[in-house]
């Protein structure tokens, strides 16, 4: 997949099936999306996303944690078929761009776009004024397609990348789930942590998140963890270990059951998938290690 960043001024080869959105979280309503342009595929067209590098909520001064970090985003376009990735600056001369000057320059003549789809909420161009009726517009003139992707329906209610993060917060993992079509998850490389849990006979292997990475409520979570093509079960508390640190740095600390290896240095992706407990401080190591054998055995005998 070809990754277009940094930079306006790109131009693709041949014609395109574009997706526009933000793709926070890229839930099954973005996903939806991706499908419509790898479809096109068939007729020649390459099979783009159009997101922004910065969210606009970001921007604005709205929301500022994201549900997919920049990385875990480029890996699920990858994995779903995209040819091309554009990652477009959103800045205060961007962000100005009229939509009539947007859909010209941008989609229908550096991306030579034969078909556009997006969901039904879709803006673009200064405040927010372009829509699907403004494409629609254009869209005998400039030689392209557009189609409205309808939002997609779970637990009775349409799936935002909004009721996504409203679950991440409390902890509804099943619920996240559900949403996206697959866990939630917390990539990174692994660290050296304070190897307490080798002390403690219990090894994990830690991940400090990105700073803007939106984490669940701090606690213990039933687990899964991929490393390469292999995937693990496990166990992860998430938060700052408040029985043995001051430290305010939240990260996501895992012990991998049937696992037997060095972790230090390598790429995972922890998986979270259920809520087990919050997190405790004990008042010393001797509690926190009990707890943790209790939480290594119930693990176990969770289905993942």
């Amino acid at each position: 997949m070809q990754i277009i960043e940094q930079t306006t001024t790109f131009r693709l080869p041949g014609r395109s099936a574009v997706a526009l959105g933000k793709f926070d979280g890229v839930h099954l309503g973005h996903q939806a999306l991706i499908r419509k342009i790898t479809e096109q595929k068939h007729r020649g067209l390459c099979a783009t996303v159009f997101t922004f590098d910065t969210s606009a909520s970001a921007f604005f001064g709205g929301e500022e944690e994201e549900l997919s970090t920049k990385a875990e985003k480029r890996r699920i376009f990858q994995r779903m078929g995209a040819d091309v990735l554009i990652e477009f600056p959103l800045n205060a001369e961007t962000a100005a761009t009229e939509p009539e000057e947007f859909v010209r320059r941008y989609l229908a003549g550096q991306m030579q776009a034969a078909y556009l789809c997006a969901g039904p909420d879709l803006s673009f161009g200064k405040q927010g004024a372009g829509n699907h009726a403004l494409l629609a517009r254009y869209a005998g003139e400039l030689g392209y397609r557009v189609e409205v992707i309808d939002k997609v329906m779970v637990d009775g209610e349409e799936v935002s990348s909004t009721r996504v993060r409203d679950a991440v917060r409390r902890g509804d993992m099943e619920a996240v789930h559900r949403m996206l079509g697959a866990p939630y998850s917390v990539s990174g490389n692994v660290k050296h942590g304070m190897q307490l849990g080798r002390t403690l006979g219990m090894p994990t292997a830690n991940l400090l998140p990105e700073a803007d990475k939106l984490l669940p409520p701090r606690g213990v979570y039933y687990a899964r963890v991929v490393l390469g093509d292999r995937s693990y079960k496990g166990i992860s508390n998430v938060g700052c270990k408040p029985t043995v640190s001051d430290s305010p740095v939240m990260g996501v600390e895992t012990y991998l059951y049937d696992f037997d290896g060095d972790l230090y240095g390598k790429d995972i992706s922890v998986e979270l998938l259920a809520f087990r407990r919050p997190e405790m401080k004990f008042d010393g190591v001797d509690g926190l290690r009990a707890q943790l054998r209790e939480d290594i055995v119930a693990g176990a005998d969770f289905p993942s």
